[in-house]
Order: structure tokens, then C-alpha cells, then sequence
């Protein structure tokens, strides 16, 4: 039986590169017009319309204490499944879509920092090292529920 494959989409939030699985991604769009919430927490930056549907755009930047950066053209808005609703990361670009073998990844050293259990795996290929988010982590239950909150006000 050979090595497991992940196969997971690669994107830059500031210098670094991370990634998420590609089965819990929906979408990759442009950065489109976010529509501020009132009350929202400080790394929610709105909402957009995709395709119908309310969707809420976290900033990754802002979610992992990274100074905010202005929109260019290069950052993107990936759309994947938290829980059962789709959430928008808003990244600085969108690399690539690889596949790493299992063997070549590890779970992450325990710093004993409370805030980044959303990363899942660290990968490292050919100098390079990605770390690998857990989607659902990415927000806590409690930001989840105050997310929903948000939504239903917005929508």
C-alpha cells in the first residue's frame, strides 16, 4: 500500500504558505465587493453574494494577527465548507493545487499557543513548508454562532 496522498489547494497569507484540503474548497474568486456587518468581529470583513447565496469572508491576515493589507489584484476569496456552511478566506493569492504524501507532513510543534489549533499539519517539499488548516477550526464554536448571528442580521 503506498503513501496516502493529500491533495490540497496553496495559497500565501502574507509571507507564508498554507493550505486547506481540496475536497472543502467551493470556490476561488476574485475579491469582489465585501459588504461590511455591523458587530462583526474584527476579522470578519463582510459578506458577499456568491451565486445567491450569503457568504462570510474572514481575513486571514486579520485572523492570524498579520497586519491588514489593501486588495490587489493577486488576493482571492476562497470559498470552502466550515461545518455546513461555506465561509470565505480571504488570502494575498492562490498558488497551486498539490499533491503531498502523507509521509511528508507532521503535526505541528506544541508552541502551548491556544489560538492556532486550526493548523492541522506542517508539509515540507523541497524546502518549502505549508501548514495545513483545519477548516473547521479556523473559527471557534463560539465565533461560528456569533458568525451566525451576523448572517441572519445581514441577511
Amino acid at each position: 500500500m503506498g503513501d496516502e496522498l493529500l491533495q490540497v489547494t496553496v495559497f500565501n497569507v502574507g509571507e507564508e504558505e498554507y493550505a486547506v484540503d481540496i475536497l472543502r474548497v467551493r470556490a476561488i474568486e476574485r475579491l469582489s465587493e465585501v459588504t461590511r456587518v455591523p458587530q462583526a468581529p474584527p476579522f470578519v470583513e463582510g459578506v458577499i453574494n456568491l451565486r445567491g447565496k450569503i457568504v462570510p469572508v474572514v481575513d486571514l491576515r486579520r485572523r492570524m494577527g498579520l497586519e491588514p493589507k489593501p486588495a490587489d489584484k493577486s488576493a482571492k476569496i476562497v470559498v470552502v465548507e466550515c461545518g455546513d456552511e461555506p465561509v470565505g478566506l480571504r488570502v494575498d493569492g492562490v498558488r497551486e493545487v498539490l499533491r503531498i504524501p502523507r509521509s511528508q507532513t507532521e503535526p505541528p510543534p506544541d508552541l502551548a499557543i491556544q489560538d492556532v489549533d486550526y493548523i492541522e499539519r506542517l508539509a515540507k517539499l523541497d524546502g518549502r513548508l505549508i501548514m495545513i488548516l483545519n477548516v473547521d477550526r479556523i473559527l471557534c464554536p463560539a465565533e461560528r454562532a456569533g458568525l451566525a448571528g451576523v448572517m441572519e442580521k445581514s441577511a
